[in-house]
């Protein structure tokens, strides 16, 4: 086919050969033209210019590749067997940094449902310039009728997240909005904590306990190398590479069956087959993570983490906005809280971690178990009930990090954990940068050093 037969073929246009679903092959030639043919695991999307191919092993075509950097691959739709040829120029190799790791993730997947785990392994990602794509003639299929348009999905989702107020409307309308628009079943928002290297978990979908406040360190599995590459990293099969956290749930729950668990088991599928986590990014810096995963395979392709990234760019500018708004705003008047009754309830504080415990049962550490030792100190000094961010700010003894904008996001963690395990505690929201301890039965606070 003469390139003047047909319209010029975009790479976006052909981004369902890319899934790996049906491996590609390359021609490349030596120095003295002879000609050679193999199948390449993975051919990766990086721009409407460019691709980026697996090096894993140094072979007859890597050799002719650093020799003569003009190849040519053939591609196949898996969804319309339709066949692409595309002419490429060898640029480069990188072999760390955001687009290794995303090649590094979705080859782990790929090897996993091949049963070449082990055997594959991602020495680097070679980036070539694309030249030119043709259609080859024959028969193919029609193509699948979409049940979504993700376009007006992610559409909606962003004009809604505009209208959101406070973090906590954000968080909620996020979730809401994956499953209603988006057919999520299962996701997660993290938040991320500069100081601790870490990420901690502020609202979920669809597990049996929703892990509010469990943690997960940044470089472990889908979610820390998102966070820590700050790119998306998507994995369309089932693989032990990148059992986010499993290790750390496993560990806690024999923590519990010890009798002192200070980790709250991080959720997630038992069994997942895809998975998508996107970092929601505000001015260059990290805000959190974006997770999304599903027992089926090949559930999200390269249109999904369009989507998703498009969402959490959204997100990461609205939360930006709500932290620039006012900070306190007067509270509402409102009926004369109850007086606490019944039998005490007994609060341990350990200082070494900031962990609380009520009634001898785990309930919150760090940044948010000190928050709320110091609000129940308030309240059992002065008999407080009524506070306001600024004050939190303002309170040496809580040791806020100095990114203290994270404030917002751990008192909707306390609020939610307090709501999840707590009969005897907990906050409500009275106006922006407001809220009140509501106390169900009196306290006996212990400090255990």
């Amino acid at each position: 086919m003469s390139p003047d037969s047909s319209p010029a073929i975009s790479l976006d246009a052909i981004r369902p050969c890319l899934e790996g679903v049906i491996p590609a092959a390359i021609a490349t030639t030596d120095r003295e033209g002879v000609p050679n043919v193999s199948l390449l695991s993975q051919v990766h999307y990086m721009d409407p210019t460019h691709v980026a191919l697996s090096y894993q092993f140094f072979n007859k075509t890597r050799r002719n590749i650093l020799a003569n950097p003009h190849a040519t691959l053939q591609l196949i739709d898996p969804e319309t067997v339709a066949q692409y040829r595309m002419r490429v120029r060898y640029l480069r190799t990188e072999t760390a940094g955001p687009l290794f790791e995303s090649m590094k993730a979705k080859l782990a997947g790929i090897a996993s449902h091949t049963g070449m785990a082990g055997v594959f392994r991602l020495l680097g990602a070679d980036v070539f310039e694309v030249l030119g794509i043709e259609a080859v003639p024959g028969a193919t299929l029609p193509a699948p009728v979409r049940t979504r348009s993700l376009l007006a999905a992610t559409r909606r989702c962003c004009e809604r997240l505009s209208a959101c107020t406070d973090l906590e409307e954000l968080l909620d309308r996020t979730v809401t909005d994956l499953r209603a628009l988006f057919g999520i079943d299962h996701a997660m928002v993290l938040m991320a904590d500069a100081a601790g290297g870490r990420l901690y978990t502020v609202a979920s979908l669809g597990y049996r306990a929703s892990g509010i406040g469990s943690e997960i360190a940044l470089g472990d599995g889908v979610i820390g190398v998102a966070a820590r590459e700050r790119t998306a990293i998507r994995i369309t099969h089932a693989t032990s590479d990148y059992a986010y956290g499993r290790a750390a749930r496993d560990s806690s729950l024999e923590a519990g069956r010890a009798g002192d668990a200070r980790e709250i088991p991080f959720p997630g599928l038992a069994a997942p087959h895809s998975q998508l986590a996107v970092p929601i990014l505000a001015g260059g810096d990290l805000i959190g993570v974006l997770f999304a995963e599903s027992p089926e395979a090949m559930r999200f392709c390269y249109d999904d983490e369009d989507a998703l990234a498009t969402v959490t760019a959204a997100l990461g500018a609205m939360i930006h906005t709500v932290r620039q708004s006012p900070a306190v705003e007067p509270a509402p008047e409102g009926a004369a809280a109850a007086e606490p009754s019944g039998a005490p309830a007994r609060l341990h504080h350990h200082a070494a971690d900031d962990s609380v415990f009520v009634d001898h049962q785990y309930l919150i550490k760090g940044v948010a178990g000190a928050i709320l030792w110091w609000l129940v100190r308030q309240h059992a000094q002065h008999a407080r009930t009524e506070f306001s961010n600024r004050e939190l700010r303002l309170a040496p003894c809580i040791r806020l990090p100095e990114a203290s904008e994270n404030l917002e996001a751990r008192l909707i963690l306390l609020q939610r954990r307090l709501a999840e395990r707590c009969e005897v505690l907990r906050l409500e929201k009275t106006g922006r940068g407001r809220f009140r301890l509501v106390v169900q039965r009196p306290l006996a606070l212990e400090e255990m050093g």
